[in-house]
């Protein structure tokens, strides 16, 4: 497994992580037991980027990661968040970027995680009724007491990313990005590549339906958060299959998946950016990371990006767009 640098503070990670959020909450069914598994077979692998948050779950999914993880601490590196506040029983709160609230957060997360510091700490949506400012102050502070080693941001629109930079170097900002999310090539990669900040591509299989097995909505367990996601209904994931069918036939071509094509061609974006396809099976982290050593051609990555032009996937990414690139 190749491994690339987030940022300029001297973090490396595998190029491809892991992101395990869907072990704990979204979508479907839950094994704690492959899950466990899934994490030991992607380290295996190579795999030494994990990726979780306190709100997955809520609260458990960081309990599954580090104790999945223990005994292992010196060969991975763990990621986790905080800002979506939620119960216990999952109510939502609201997001929290307070200063007081970002260090009860960071030592909840070490508790649950069973570690003496993060590697990356993000803040995993911006407080609109907080400055960045006192929010990043705040992780900085955690810097120097030895909680966490690096900084980062999730969904922070450009001005933003700036503004937490200068009060503290930003490693790297989590965003989503994929073939049928390529908003972040007009503004944002821009902003983070000016900066030295690493990209962590999150949902690199536009969550799954890149891998071309969702075919209708009906194809989602009840409980799948999915199901209310715009581009799965209303008729607009019939008109994003057909986008995803030139996936799947240079996929076929090449007699490999639709998502390991999708992998690579997220990771040909730049060497600066490391996706964190999330998955709960081992046969799925085995097939994705086979996907670290496709070569795509110039002539395969033009193709597939005519195929998905920026803007052209139906549907918003989220339900409720008003909590991202804030």
């Amino acid at each position: 497994m190749e491994t690339r640098q987030l940022g300029t503070q001297g973090l490396q990670v595998s190029a491809q992580g892991l992101g395990c959020m869907g072990m704990s909450e979204f979508y479907g069914a839950l094994n704690d037991a492959e899950a466990t598994a899934t994490i030991h077979r992607a380290l295996e692998l190579g795999v030494t980027f994990f990726d979780t948050a306190d709100m997955y779950g809520p609260f458990t999914n960081e309990r599954l990661v580090g104790a999945a993880l223990a005994g292992r601490r010196d060969r991975v590196v763990i990621a986790t968040k905080f800002g979506n506040q939620r119960n216990d029983d999952g109510t939502w709160i609201g997001i929290n970027g307070r200063p007081e609230y970002v260090k009860s957060a960071c030592d909840a997360s070490l508790q649950r995680l069973g570690i003496d510091v993060i590697d990356l700490y993000y803040q995993h949506r911006v407080d609109p009724n907080t400055p960045i400012e006192e929010t990043v102050g705040a992780m900085a502070e955690l810097v120097e007491a030895g909680k966490v080693r690096y900084l980062g941001l999730s969904e922070a629109a450009p001005a933003t990313i700036r503004r937490a930079h200068a009060v503290h170097p930003i490693s790297a900002l989590q965003t989503e990005y994929s073939l049928w999310s390529r908003d972040p090539e007009a503004e944002i990669l821009p902003t983070t590549r000016e900066l030295g900040i690493g990209f962590v591509a999150y949902s690199p299989l536009g969550r799954g339906a890149l891998t071309g097995a969702i075919r209708k909505l009906d194809d989602l367990e009840e409980t799948d958060f999915r199901r209310n996601n715009p581009r799965f209904k209303g008729g607009n994931l019939e008109r994003n299959l057909e986008m995803i069918a030139v996936l799947e036939a240079v996929a076929a071509e090449k007699g490999l998946t639709p998502s390991q094509i999708a992998l690579a061609w997220v990771s040909a974006q730049g060497t600066d950016i490391v996706t964190i396809p999330g998955t709960k099976r081992v046969r799925y982290v085995e097939q994705n990371v086979a996907a670290q050593a496709i070569e795509l051609s110039h002539a395969d990555i033009e193709r597939l990006a005519e195929a998905f032009p920026v803007g052209a996937t139906q549907g918003d990414r989220y339900p409720d767009m008003s909590r991202v690139n804030l």
